[in-house]
């Protein structure tokens, strides 16, 4: 990968200042998690269950939004790349139109239909489990419009290469969430309320920090900021909302169908017991710190090749794909190997059974080696083919790999029993929890060798959004 450094759209220095926020944020995020995780063990096992349901729906609400946030920062890096910061100005605020509309017609769908939704999901669980899971699914419901607001914003501060208030309204929001979540199970003795009520308040304080500093006339950080302090001045504009949409429906569906895919799997987990969701609720928290790096990397990668692609660049765009894609698979070694080697310590503070704590070992384990081979593959490559306007590509093959593969083999895994049959400590991984997530790993084989070959083949060039 030889290169003219002059010609670089970023030197070695500006990767770094887009990066480091974004790993920073991942960990801070990551760490809430697995403090609520643990806080919530304190209440029972049915509690960690309840609230491990409600945020698989979470999950797959939030990744709808953050997609749409993709679609913004994509056709805003690339309007920066082109040097036109008007149009730029006038994306950022189109795509929190976008975001405000969507979030607040799901919210009240959510909250008017939320048993249904539970009970057609899960079918039937714990009765106690149940009683958690509708108590923290309709507080959490709050915060949507919270949480599209933050993405929006933070998509175009991160469009411009500027990761860093993010990072810092992230460090606030988490702070007055494991306080909060602390306050309310140990001082006021709040059962799922409690995490649910400072999580709510948290992402709503974030966004409305954030969206505070891109209305200032003069903010914090980065050299001429995007503005939109003319936001309520702009009206509608379905042209920019179109390329906006052009991105993040793909993506969003892609994002929907691989989270209802885990939902779907979790469904399957359900009928094994409580133990099973417990240990996969665990394993969740777990296996979410093991994509901290590359996870950081997927979001530069959107703003890098982004601005290559505005720029006219391709050649570029190649570069920094390659660039990138080794950054992400370095980190993520470095990154894993000295936490699964801790990772027995760290199950002692989740206070779990002993099957419960063997089976979420063996379901992290399984996560982060394979991770560390094909995870930066499956997730981080293909957002260079999302940011070249090549989304419906990693769109159609997520979709056919999560039915065909990841659920398809969990099902085949269930029925056959092939992960049932190995003992420990007198007891036997019969829940087929295990096989689910061997599953998940074939599903990134698949579809990373689907990207390889796009990226090869050069038919992502040439696709111009703007």
């Amino acid at each position: 990968m030889k290169s003219n450094v002059q010609n670089r759209l970023f030197s070695n220095r500006q990767l770094v200042s887009l990066i480091i926020p974004l790993f920073i944020d991942q960990i801070l995020n990551a760490t809430v998690g697995i403090a609520d995780v643990i806080m919530v063990a304190t209440l029972g096992e049915s509690a960690v269950s309840g609230v491990s349901l409600v945020d698989s729906i979470n999950i797959l609400l939030f990744a709808l939004l953050n997609a749409l946030g993709t679609g913004g920062a994509v056709v805003a890096s690339q309007y920066l790349g082109r040097k036109d910061r008007k149009m730029a100005e006038n994306t950022a605020v189109q795509l929190i139109y976008v975001m405000l509309g969507v979030s607040a017609f799901i919210t009240a769908v959510m909250i008017i239909f939320c048993r249904p939704i539970l009970s057609g999901i899960f079918g039937k669980v714990e009765d106690s489990v149940m009683d958690a899971s509708l108590r923290y699914f309709w507080i959490t419901m709050l915060a949507l419009p919270g949480i599209a607001l933050y993405s929006a914003v933070a998509a175009i501060f991160r469009a411009q290469g500027n990761s860093k208030l993010a990072m810092y309204a992230s460090t606030i929001g988490n702070a007055i969430n494991i306080g909060g979540n602390a306050l309310c199970i140990f001082v006021f003795k709040m059962g799922v309320e409690g995490v649910a009520i400072p999580t709510t308040l948290s992402r709503v304080g974030g966004a409305l920090l954030l969206t505070f500093w891109m209305l200032k006339e003069k903010p914090y950080h980065g050299e001429e900021p995007l503005s939109i302090r003319k936001m309520f001045r702009v009206p509608v504009e379905f042209s920019l909302i179109k390329k906006i949409l052009k991105i993040g429906i793909p993506s969003g569906l892609e994002n929907s169908i691989f989270q209802f895919g885990k939902i779907l799997v979790l469904s399957l987990i359900s009928t094994f017991g409580t133990t099973a969701i417990a240990a996969n609720a665990t394993a969740n928290s777990l296996a979410t710190i093991e994509i901290l790096a590359p996870n950081a990397i997927n979001i530069a990668m959107l703003t890098v090749i982004g601005q290559c692609c505005g720029a006219a660049d391709e050649k570029q765009a190649m570069y920094y794909t390659k660039k990138l894609m080794v950054i992400a698979y370095v980190s993520m070694f470095l990154w894993n190997v000295p936490y699964l080697l801790s990772l027995r310590g760290i199950l002692t503070f989740y206070h779990l059974s002993p099957e419960t704590t063997e089976l979420a070992w063996w379901i992290t384990m399984c996560h982060g080696v394979l991770g560390i081979l094909f995870w930066p593959m499956s997730f981080t490559l293909p957002n260079a083919l999302r940011a070249a306007n090549d989304a419906a590509f990693p769109m159609f093959v997520s979709f056919a790999s999560m039915f065909l593969v990841r659920i398809g083999m969990s099902y085949v895994f269930k029925y056959t029993q092939i992960f049932g049959l190995i003992p420990f400590m007198g007891w036997t991984v019969a829940y087929g929890a295990l096989g689910t997530w061997i599953a998940m790993a074939l599903d990134w084989v698949v579809r990373s060798s689907f990207f390889i070959w796009r990226i090869a083949s050069g038919k992502w060039k040439g696709r111009k959004l703007i």
